[in-house]
């Protein structure tokens, strides 16, 4: 009588889950690859705020930031942290810069492969080819408002920094509404773009580190 009362109970909770995240798994991949390529060719740029949530093990509470999103065609990316404190990233194509309140400091894309995945998921993600990148196995899901996309690192250098990255994708113009970075170590990072802005005139000069 216990088995079938605790298979019962699991039956429920799964049910639950589902209802609440309301994600099913899509049904023709192929279709979804196409429309997010079409709306990504009309995409030239986009800019909106984000909050970032770092959840810690070893800490019970979240460290929150927040701050400034900006993407322009081709491959120039420029993510500026405000709050608590100033740091910026930018990105233009394979050179990224990274400057804080007391230095600046130079990285190659080329040389620095967690710095060169994080720059093609996310020239990817605007592109709408993030669904053929070999680097990682993608599984894909959908509700009304949003696809989830559940990517898996297939090699071991990239599953030493991710066990596995998660990106939701809004249904109305396929741009990412939020993207979570989980670690093997047990932490993770959830990024939510908030107020998108697509297709306004931004200045090259936004991508330059001053």
């Amino acid at each position: 009588m216990c088995k079938w009362i605790m298979i019962c109970m699991i039956s429920l909770l799964s049910l639950q889950l589902q209802a609440q995240s309301g994600f099913k798994p899509v049904a023709d991949l192929s279709a979804v690859k196409k429309e997010f390529a079409r709306a990504a060719q009309q995409t030239q740029s986009i800019q909106c705020d984000f909050v970032q949530e770092k959840n810690l093990s070893m800490l019970s509470d979240k460290i929150t930031s927040k701050g400034k999103f900006w993407f322009k065609r081709e491959n120039k990316v420029r993510m500026e942290y405000q709050q608590p404190s100033y740091y910026l990233l930018v990105m233009n194509g394979k050179d990224i810069r990274i400057k804080d309140a007391q230095k600046e400091s130079k990285v190659s894309g080329k040389n620095n492969k967690l710095f060169e995945q994080i720059n093609k998921i996310t020239v990817d993600c605007v592109r709408g080819t993030v669904l053929d990148n070999t680097d990682f196995t993608t599984k894909a899901y959908e509700n009304a408002q949003s696809y989830r996309l559940e990517m898996v690192p297939v090699n071991k250098a990239m599953a030493g920094y991710f066990k596995m990255i998660t990106l939701v994708v809004d249904k109305k113009d396929f741009t990412v509404s939020g993207i979570t970075m989980a670690e093997p170590s047990g932490d993770d990072t959830n990024i939510s773009f908030l107020h998108k802005q697509v297709n306004a005139n931004i200045p090259d000069a936004v991508f330059v580190v001053k």
